[in-house]
């Protein structure tokens, strides 16, 4: 049976308040290609379909349009929700939906009732586990312990208990979970697009967890990940954060063999999805970054730039989008160590005037200028008169003086 393990679609995410619709809907368009010419036959989605409980309408009819093209294709479907989602709205029609060979599976009383295919080895149970939130699943199942190791051991009981009725099945297990083996075993894979799932400190979950598991599909890590041939995180299918530019987004290919001792084999690869606009991350001087023939590959990427000049030059980002006009995140670090510390607030012998200036001095590593100064101190002037304010009459020995 071959699968293709995607997760984190984040339908109706922006990037930086750029709008990534026009860029999800070509995924989908890719996703199809890919089930036809590699006679995919059940595409695994392990939650986090919507950016937000409450999704966009041009979210949801993305949605709409891209289950519905995945029905009328050779493939089935079991989608899960993820934390992002709400479980009630996206779970809405399952039951219909089942019909057309789209499973939707977010509820927790469907946990250890599994989607069963079948291909020329015999039945294949897919189980697919919605996000657990440890505070609902303890009340639910009234488990000894609120986290997301508990949560999912339970669910994972009650595979087990199914599977063991199931002589001769393979299965297939998803879940959206932080699964140990994964992000301290690898810092460039953390993202600053996954929320964090943690609950009184206790998030991880251990794989061994889902041992006995013929296939695990994970989602939540935003970038793909292998725990073992058995385990992997798919990734999110498109970058959705600067912290994510060196991640390669797809997809796993996942060939899921005949039953065997000790399991059915299985053997993947990883699609590699289309990028519509790669990212950048550059550093230097305004002027090092408007001129230096190294950065050209940038010219059509989404920017982040961080900006070296001692003081801050004007009019940055407009520069800076002369050339970079997809530049979406300016950010300043002084090379010199600024001039003293932060100022002190105003005593004897210091004027308003000299609390500003060195303040100036110390954001940008440099004092203000003949100008820059009077014009500071014409705004310090402005602030410090009140024309509305009531006259104080003058000390009696003062009239008349």
């Amino acid at each position: 049976m071959r699968l293709l393990h995607t997760s984190d679609w984040h339908l109706g995410r922006s990037f930086h308040r750029e709008g990534m619709l026009d860029h999800q809907a070509a995924w989908v368009d890719h996703l199809l290609e890919v089930v036809a010419a590699e006679e995919v036959d059940v595409v695994l989605v392990s939650g986090d379909v919507y950016d937000r409980a409450l999704p966009q309408v041009d979210a949801v009819r993305l949605a709409d349009e891209t289950l519905a093209r995945l029905a009328a294709s050779r493939a089935r479907v079991v989608l899960t929700s993820g934390n992002h989602d709400s479980a009630q709205r996206l779970g809405f029609g399952s039951r219909l939906a089942d019909a057309a060979g789209v499973h939707l599976r977010t509820r927790h009383s469907d946990v250890g009732v599994p989607v069963l295919l079948e291909d020329e080895h015999g039945p294949v149970a897919v189980h697919g586990l919605p996000y657990l939130d440890p505070e609902a699943t303890r009340t639910t199942w009234g488990l000894p312990a609120r986290s997301h190791e508990a949560a999912l051991g339970e669910a994972m009981r009650r595979v087990r208990d199914d599977l063991a009725g199931r002589a001769g099945t393979r299965s297939v297990v998803m879940a959206h979970a932080f699964v140990a083996g994964g992000v301290e075993r690898d810092p460039s894979l953390e993202s600053d697009s996954e929320r964090d799932i943690s609950v009184g400190g206790v998030s991880i979950v251990p794989s061994s967890t889902f041992a006995g598991s013929d296939y695990v599909a994970l989602g939540h890590l935003h970038g793909r990940h292998v725990l073992d041939e058995r385990v992997r995180y798919s990734g999110s299918p498109l970058a959705y954060s600067f912290s994510e530019a060196g991640h390669t987004k797809g997809s796993w290919l996942v060939d899921l063999g005949a039953p065997a001792e000790g399991g059915a084999a299985v053997s993947a690869t990883f699609v590699p999805s289309p990028v519509p606009r790669p990212l950048a991350r550059l550093r230097g001087t305004l002027d090092e970054l408007l001129s230096d023939p190294r950065h050209a590959h940038a010219e059509d990427a989404w920017v982040q730039a961080v900006l070296t000049d001692e003081g801050r030059p004007a009019a940055a980002m407009d520069r800076l989008r002369r050339r970079f006009p997809h530049a979406l995140v300016l950010s300043f670090e002084h090379t010199a160590a600024p001039v003293g510390g932060m100022p002190a607030a105003p005593s004897s012998g210091r004027s308003d005037h000299d609390v500003v200036a060195e303040f100036v001095t110390a954001m940008r590593g440099r004092a203000p200028e003949a100008d820059e100064a009077a014009l500071l101190r014409r705004a310090v002037d402005a602030c410090c008169e009140d024309p509305d304010a009531d006259p104080v009459p003058a000390a009696p020995e003062q009239v008349g003086a």
